[in-house]
């Protein structure tokens, strides 16, 4: 009996937090505008794509999205890259002043990236004048404190003795990292990259500032001017924004779905024989 009260009440859990969902789906389907709690019930004749339609020829979704995607895919990369260096060194190696590096790293998480928004923008418009490029919206995001604090993390649970032998058959740090360390952060690798994918993906506080060409703004940016400015004309404008939010979540959520089962780490000390 217990287990079904358990039962039931996660699965009312799950009816709440899926519902909105649900709803938004429904609502980009509908012809005719309905924000009531009917709406979220409409009548077979009432489901149209015709919002995908309306959405595609005032924002142009195929064109956000490759500006979101190269957006995200920048920042996946250099969140990887440069997390998998910093996190190896701050784990592997001795230098002085390595302390101080991590928690200087980790005091730079507790600073709100509001409050670097206006010297960044000065930073990357005026002086490298990297206004309206993948590059200018990129740079902000490219090194990511907690990717490094997650790598490094996975990195100080690896046996030593595994750099040990790789030292003593001669192998260089780079060639360590590349051939002993990264095969069995695997689970890391792909945790950081659902992670930061989320993160850029939605981004439009950044991607807003630094953009003023339609053609170069992300997904999240482009609903935003259409909400504010083409909305008011369009025959049915609340299903157009619903249809767009369904395709601004509809990769993270594949994403999640195919790879959650990714999420559980393997056994790190499966690299140690006998």
């Amino acid at each position: 009996m217990r287990q079904t009260w358990r039962f039931i009440g996660l699965l009312l859990g799950a009816f709440v937090f899926l519902f909105p969902f649900y709803y938004m789906l429904v609502g980009s389907l509908q012809e005719s505008p309905d924000s009531s709690v009917g709406g979220a019930f409409p009548s077979p004749g009432n489901l149209t794509l015709h919002n995908y339609e309306e959405i595609n020829k005032a924002i142009s979704l195929g064109r956000s999205l490759i500006n979101s995607g190269a957006f995200t895919g920048g920042v996946i990369l250099g969140t990887l890259v440069f997390g998998v260096l910093a996190g190896y060194a701050l784990a592997r190696l001795q230098f002085r002043g390595r302390s101080t590096v991590f928690n200087l790293m980790l005091l730079v998480q507790v600073v709100p990236f509001q409050l670097l928004t206006i010297p960044l923008y000065v930073l990357i418009v005026r002086s490298y004048g990297l206004a309206d490029s993948y590059l200018g919206m990129i740079l902000p995001f490219a090194i990511n404190s907690t990717a490094v604090f997650v790598f490094r993390q996975y990195f100080l649970q690896l046996p030593q003795e595994l750099f040990d032998a790789a030292r003593i058959d001669g192998a260089r740090e780079l060639d360590i990292l590349w051939r002993v360390a990264i095969p069995l952060v695997k689970p890391a690798l792909l945790t950081g990259v659902l992670l930061t994918f989320i993160g850029p993906w939605n981004e439009f506080l950044w991607p807003f500032l630094i953009t003023k060409q339609q053609d170069m703004q992300p997904l999240a940016v482009s609903l935003s001017n259409y909400i504010t400015t083409v909305s008011a004309r369009a025959a049915n404008p609340f299903g157009a924004v619903l249809a767009g939010a369904c395709v601004l979540a509809a990769p993270a959520v594949a994403l999640f779905v195919i790879f959650q089962r990714r999420f559980i780490s393997s056994s790190l000390e499966s690299g140690v024989k006998g």
